[in-house]
This record gives structure tokens, C-alpha cells and sequence, in this order.
């Protein structure tokens, strides 16, 4: 099959419409695009990925409603 040009596929099915901007050391950078490459994602999917599994792990068993 052949390799199609263009942006890849975004991320489940939502839409990314919201930006988070922060900032990094050279070195933490290094770091998450070094990672990122070895699980085989790009940055910003590796990035997302960390944060939902710590905001879950945050949030487990709490109640915000209230």
C-alpha cells in the first residue's frame, strides 16, 4: 500500500480544538521527544497520553460534584 501524503489522523474521535502552552529546559524536551519516539507516538499524542493517565489517577474515587 502506498504511504499517503498529508497530516496524519487526529486522535479518537473528538475534535482538538484546545491549546496548552507551557514551557520547557532543552533538557525536558529532549526527554519527552525521546520518549515519545520510543513508544511510537509524536510528541504531543505522547504528551496527552501522560496527562489522562495522571489526571485519572488524580481524580480516581474523587468527587467533584460536589
Amino acid at each position: 500500500m502506498k504511504k499517503r501524503m498529508g497530516r496524519p489522523p487526529k486522535s479518537g474521535n473528538e475534535n482538538l480544538s484546545e491549546r496548552m502552552m507551557m514551557r520547557l529546559t532543552p533538557s525536558e524536551m529532549v526527554a519527552y521527544n525521546q520518549a515519545a519516539e520510543i513508544a511510537g507516538l509524536d510528541r504531543s499524542e505522547w504528551i496527552r497520553e501522560i496527562l489522562n493517565r495522571a489526571a485519572k489517577k488524580a481524580l480516581q474515587g474523587k468527587n467533584l460534584a460536589g
